[in-house]
């Protein structure tokens, strides 16, 4: 019988991403899956759209669910940016407030972190949902010239068998329907434009963010380069630095995605950290393999069954000092799960415990190597 835990953690729509939970002292012990080593998750309220206030009650009947399995919300993933926000359209501030509102009833709830994104019409893309691999996994991958093949309008129906019967984040089936609309929005949207539109919003926000000690952790674009003629912003660590400049504010954070970044193999992953010290609210640790420059699909978190070199990516976050949640992201399907692609539980949860065997070598590395 699966722990209630498990299952919390399992559910077609993620409801709860599987945490590593990392203190002063070092990455928590995960060793046990089902005894205390796990026990912080992020979590979202899945049936809310962009622009939708939370209510105190909802958010209070989601923190009631994690703690029945003995957990903690140590997070939001994610509070979505309307479109309106984003192209800076006559209506923003309506939606602002809202966003505003919700921030304000998450703080009064004592959570402080709340990833997001500003990414145009898609909030990530991939042209194959199940990659085999040789070890008979199957992964999401990406190929730039599939995408230079395919009309935006045809990109959900190319993707959607392969879903297993889920709704994958940014890909739901009602604001696919409405692409010709979403592209018309941005039509006059380029990067400045998108910047401009991101200080906006933050400037606005951040008042409640200093209120209730809020993070709010900005995930990069996936992949780090216009798709579609689409605009996108935070793709390396010119353009995240800027944004940190541009609203300085130590709530004005990002969500440190290693499989984003890592998607233009000229980021330099272990670098970008170290440059963002205090700034990574949230990391999202995971691993991928190029068969070229625009062509790569996940991998297992083992840094020699990928291209990344994820000692170093840990090791970067160990020497800043970091020490918020770090999620095991994506993965690949094996011994035959059946779950929403990229987010089976069994390869994030070899994930989460390669992640924190790294750690705790990182950690007593540098402890002995002080002592002597």
């Amino acid at each position: 019988m699966v722990p209630k835990s498990f299952k919390i953690m399992g559910v077609p729509f993620c409801s709860l991403f599987i945490m590593i939970p990392l203190m002063f002292c070092g990455l928590a012990p995960i060793g046990n899956w089902l005894g205390e080593g796990m026990s912080w998750v992020i979590t979202t309220l899945y049936d809310t759209a962009p622009g939708d206030v939370w209510s105190r009650e909802r958010i209070q009947e989601m923190k009631a669910e994690v703690a029945a399995a003995g957990l903690h919300v140590a997070g939001i993933e994610s509070v979505n940016v309307h479109d309106a926000i984003k192209t800076g359209s006559a209506d923003r501030d309506k939606y602002i407030d809202n966003y505003i509102e919700t921030l304000e009833n998450l703080g009064k709830e004592a959570i402080h972190l709340v990833c997001y994104n500003f990414m145009p019409v898609f909030d990530w893309t991939r042209t194959e949902l199940a990659r085999k691999r040789p070890d008979g996994s199957t992964v999401l991958a990406y190929t730039q010239e599939a995408v230079d093949a395919i009309n935006p309008e045809d990109m959900f129906a190319s993707i959607s068998g392969d879903m297993n019967g889920t709704v994958m984040p940014g890909w739901e089936p009602e604001r696919m329907a409405k692409i010709k609309d979403l592209f018309a929005m941005y039509k006059d949207i380029d990067d400045e434009k998108l910047f401009e539109n991101l200080k906006y919003f933050l400037e606005r926000i951040m008042p409640v963010c200093d209120k209730y000690d809020i993070n709010m952790a900005i995930h990069p674009d996936d992949p780090a380069w216009s798709v579609f003629g689409l605009p996108r912003i935070i793709i390396n660590k010119k353009n995240i630095l800027r944004m940190m400049e541009m609203v300085d504010n130590p709530h004005n954070g990002v969500t440190f995605c290693s499989g984003s970044y890592g998607t233009n193999l000229e980021n330099d992953l272990p670098d970008m950290i170290r440059s963002l010290k205090g700034r990574i609210h949230f990391a999202h640790v995971r691993n991928l393999k190029f068969n070229s420059p625009t062509d790569f699909e996940e991998a297992a978190h083992l840094s020699s069954d990928g291209t990344f070199d994820m000692y170093e990516i840990m090791k970067a976050l160990y020497d800043i000092g970091f020490d918020g949640p770090i999620r095991p992201d994506h993965g690949r399907m094996i011994w035959g799960e059946v779950a929403m692609p990229g987010y089976g539980l069994y390869d994030r949860a070899l994930g989460a415990t390669y992640l924190n065997g790294l750690w705790e070598a990182i950690e007593k590395g540098e402890t002995r190597h002080a002592v002597k």
